[in-house]
């Protein structure tokens, strides 16, 4: 599958940037361009979500064989890769199964586990966003509004309505192939599949706020990647880098820009 990207800057070693769950390349552009002052950045939209195409098919292994694709046709050997959610489990499977063609690893608030169903805010926003009658809407504001029974929070509406596309007669459509994401689900809980391991240097980071990475954990952590270390953001949760951009991209870069002061770390708190 060939998949939507963005590129930004030419200079500096390659930098992959995936997205989460009903998200698209155009939420990390801050980052992106704050990044491009150090490495050359592609910023990509993974199947079924933003510009790129739509599929029946849904898994971790697909989404990293199209990053793999993605890389051969940009004769791209090595690259750094930076995920957050369901992109970072993306980001994980693809240096499980491809450990040489992955430098060195950032993971943004998920970890290498399955998560189970009693975490229910997603299936509240697939049933907030697939009852939306988008054949009638006039406006975004409008949509909002017809949102907000089932997502209270403002910047979260805000986000998932960045998925809808304004058409030529004036219209509404989904970017995103709504109708695979929510029964696919399911399968984006799980882990990344098999046994692979990854020995270089990951950083996994995560939000005080948030129960995505736990010390429960750990040990599935370090089976798959045994040079990974932990950075948590103070008064942050599940969005870490939306929430605190600036301190974000700062441990970001300072991982990235040093190989050696990570080797010898084992999931090291800070």
């Amino acid at each position: 599958m060939k998949l939507n990207f963005r590129q930004y800057g030419d200079s500096g070693e390659p930098l992959l940037i995936l997205h989460g769950l009903l998200g698209s390349l155009n939420n990390w552009a801050w980052h992106s361009r704050k990044l491009a002052e150090h490495f050359t950045v592609y910023g990509l939209d993974l199947r079924n979500h933003g510009a790129s195409p739509h599929d029946d098919a849904m898994s971790y292994a697909l989404m990293a064989q199209d990053v793999v694709e993605f890389m051969d046709d940009h004769n791209l050997r090595a690259v750094h890769v930076l995920g957050h959610s369901m992109g970072g489990k993306v980001a994980m499977q693809l240096a499980m199964d491809h450990p040489e063609r992955v430098k060195r690893l950032v993971v943004a608030d998920i970890a290498p586990v399955q998560y189970g169903g009693e975490r229910g805010e997603h299936d509240e926003i697939f049933e907030g966003l697939c009852a939306l009658d988008i054949d009638t809407l006039t406006s975004r504001t409008e949509a909002g509004k017809q949102l907000a029974p089932w997502v209270e929070d403002e910047v979260v509406r805000q986000f998932l309505l960045s998925n809808l596309a304004r058409d030529d007669d004036g219209g509404y459509s989904w970017r995103i192939n709504l109708p695979v994401l929510r029964d696919s689900y399911p399968a984006m809980r799980d882990k990344p599949s098999g046994e692979g391991v990854f020995d270089g240097d990951v950083l996994f980071i995560r939000g005080d706020l948030s129960d995505y990475i736990t010390e429960s954990h750990r040990e599935e952590t370090l089976r798959h990647f045994p040079k990974a270390s932990i950075k948590t953001l103070m008064q942050a949760g599940h969005w870490l880098h939306a929430e605190k951009p600036e301190s974000f991209n700062r441990l970001v870069l300072d991982f990235l820009s040093d190989s050696d002061s990570h080797s010898d770390n084992k999931q090291a708190d800070s």
